[in-house]
């Protein structure tokens, strides 16, 4: 069992098209995996946050601990701009969250939500996630690898375009009753990319709220 990809990429596309329009700047290449990691499991542990995060101090983020059997890792480089640094921190953050809902069963999780904006369709995304594994028994297991991570800053400051790459070459869905480990053999079908649109929050200085996702399945070029 992997993640799925979302259904209403065509519109997302069009918007993010949009923002890259009136963004300028950057830092490194980023591409996509859309694939979740993570176990049921007595002992759990904590996800650090990317030290991207640390460029949003004094925010009171939610705790999220993960079973021992869970990896997740960002090999992404931190930009040196503090808005662009934090904007790729949330949204790292954000799709912690999802593996977080499902580790927990719990599709109304607190944590995606307060990474993601009311009524946006990231927010959507991964409750729709959270919820097929949910209503399949399944929960995560493996590891979760992101690189490649990019960052487009809006002239306004305001928003932002975060994209990185999602290897999902050695995570694996796992039935919660059984334990069962869901292996499948490796295929172009283990590599996604993100793109998600960020905002700044206007409620909590220093917090990014990812509004809107797309994710490019089978994506081949985040295999190097």
């Amino acid at each position: 069992m992997k993640r799925r990809t979302l259904p209403v990429a065509a519109a997302l596309a069009a918007s993010a098209a949009l923002l890259l329009t009136a963004c300028g700047g950057g830092d490194d290449n980023a591409k996509g995996n859309d694939k979740i990691a993570g176990a049921d499991t007595s002992d759990p542990k904590t996800s650090a946050s990317p030290s991207a995060s640390d460029a949003a101090v004094g925010v009171n983020r939610p705790t999220m601990k993960f079973p021992s059997d869970f990896e997740m890792t960002f090999d992404i480089s931190k930009p040196a701009d503090a808005k662009e640094a934090a904007a790729l921190g949330d949204a790292e953050n954000f799709v912690r969250a999802i593996n977080y809902g499902i580790t927990r069963q719990d599709a109304e999780d607190a944590a995606y939500k307060f990474y993601s904006t009311v009524g946006g369709t990231a927010q959507a995304y991964a409750k729709k996630q959270i919820k097929q594994y949910i209503d399949g028994g399944w929960t995560v297991t493996g590891v979760q690898r992101y690189s490649q991570g990019k960052v487009n800053l809006a002239a306004d400051g305001k928003r932002a375009s975060v994209a990185f790459c999602d290897d999902d070459s050695k995570f694996y869905g796992k039935e919660v009753k059984s334990k069962k480990v869901l292996k499948t053999s490796p295929s172009d079908k283990d590599y996604y990319y993100f793109e998600i649109v960020m905002t700044a929050s206007q409620e909590v200085r220093g917090l990014w709220n990812a509004e809107d996702v797309e994710v490019q399945s089978e994506a081949t070029q985040c295999k190097a």
